[in-house]
């Protein structure tokens, strides 16, 4: 396959963990709400800047909290600079984990691809 512009075609992936029963888990999604609670310091704020209610976004940390049997945030009530939520470090290793092996099979399927279709 020799397209007139071959710098133009690239390859596109997408990774997300289920568990047993085919449930998504964790994806590009909740790797940015996850971000998004450590960045805005908690999960109200975080899901409004996603667009998202407060409830669906809390949901979606809870069941991956459930599945992975570990807490992933914290939350601290009251006021001043202890208050909020934080990630945990759990939190950041899955985030980290989650981006090296997108960034990892990204780079493996574009090589594959060039070499398949000889671009």
């Amino acid at each position: 396959m020799k397209p007139s512009n071959s710098s133009s075609l690239h390859i596109k992936t997408k990774i997300w963990i289920e568990n047993e029963h085919k449930d998504l888990l964790f994806g590009k999604g909740k790797t940015e709400i996850l971000e998004k609670i450590e960045q805005e310091g908690s999960i109200a704020k975080a899901a409004e800047t996603m667009g998202l209610n407060y409830k669906k976004a809390w949901t979606h940390v809870k069941i991956l909290q459930e599945n992975i049997a570990d807490q992933l945030v914290v939350s601290n009530k009251g006021r001043g600079d202890s208050s909020g939520t934080t990630l945990t470090p759990k939190a950041r290793e899955l985030i980290n984990n989650y981006k090296k092996l997108q960034r990892e099979v990204e780079e493996f399927a574009d090589k594959r691809f060039r070499e398949l279709f000889k671009i």
